[in-house]
């Protein structure tokens, strides 16, 4: 009777950490654990893009399977480091010092080439953003985080209490597209956004906020919950701007 009342409390126990373990990892930056074949996050997705931005293009799908595995090993033996396939804490910190411009980490291998400013995404058939080549793999993120959401209905407060809600409102939209990149750490409200980050437009992410509303652009596409996506106002993409009249304007550092 000991013996089954054990099993029980534990597989209760790992029942109930699951999707606790899964949220943690949704608010997980990149470099804050090690990563290896089978985990996912948001620090997956970062993990992704900066290895297209490097050089080795993966898919930014949040998910560590095997392809990606075998890109972090192409990485590794490029790098001169161990062969493993596990992005550790350290490896972390070389390939951002390998890619991002606004690292202090010191490089261990010449870097990629970055895209100078102003390639624009494009808008696929399905409504979902196509990253230009050379984005920066923090901007890559974005576009794959937001378009996770996109065709989701609008719902106040949504996107607040949990990162994957039944829909969205806009400065949840925003800032579920931001977390993606590892931009923001909790969902923020439109007043909010007008104060994050820096004042003025950036070369590839920009948010516009007021006291009722918030939106983003992203390497030219607009990622809204309302002005004339369709009769449908969750969120979603759109080629065409609206008036910044009013709004705050902000950007990401370096972005």
């Amino acid at each position: 009777m000991s013996r089954c009342r054990t099993l029980c409390v534990g597989l209760l126990l790992a029942v109930f950490a699951l999707p606790v373990a899964q949220a943690d990892a949704r608010r997980i930056t990149f470099g804050e654990r090690d990563l290896r074949q089978g985990m996912r996050g948001t620090d997956v997705r970062v993990l992704q893009g900066f290895l297209t931005t490097y050089g080795i293009k993966t898919s930014v799908d949040g998910q560590y399977g095997s392809r990606t595995r075998n890109n972090v090993r192409r990485w590794e033996r490029k790098s001169s480091l161990p062969i493993d396939g596990v992005m550790t804490r350290n490896d972390a910190a070389t390939l951002r010092g390998q890619v991002d411009p606004n690292s202090s980490t010191l490089q261990t291998a010449p870097a990629a080439p970055v895209a100078a400013p102003g390639p624009n995404a494009t808008l696929g058939a399905d409504g979902k953003a196509i990253a230009p080549a050379g984005a920066p793999p923090q901007v890559v993120a974005v576009i794959a985080a937001a378009n996770e959401i996109v065709g989701k209905p609008y719902k106040y407060g949504g996107g607040h209490g949990d990162w994957d809600d039944s829909g969205y409102d806009c400065s949840g939209s925003e800032s579920y597209a931001l977390h993606g990149g590892g931009l923001v750490s909790r969902a923020l409200n439109s007043s909010e956004f007008m104060s994050w980050g820096e004042p003025g437009e950036g070369q590839w992410i920009t948010s516009y906020a007021n006291s009722g509303h918030s939106y983003l652009v992203v390497a030219g596409l607009r990622f809204d919950t309302g002005y004339n996506n369709s009769s449908s106002s969750g969120p979603k993409w759109s080629d065409r701007m609206r008036p910044g009249d009013g709004y705050t304007v902000r950007h990401p550092a370096g972005l």
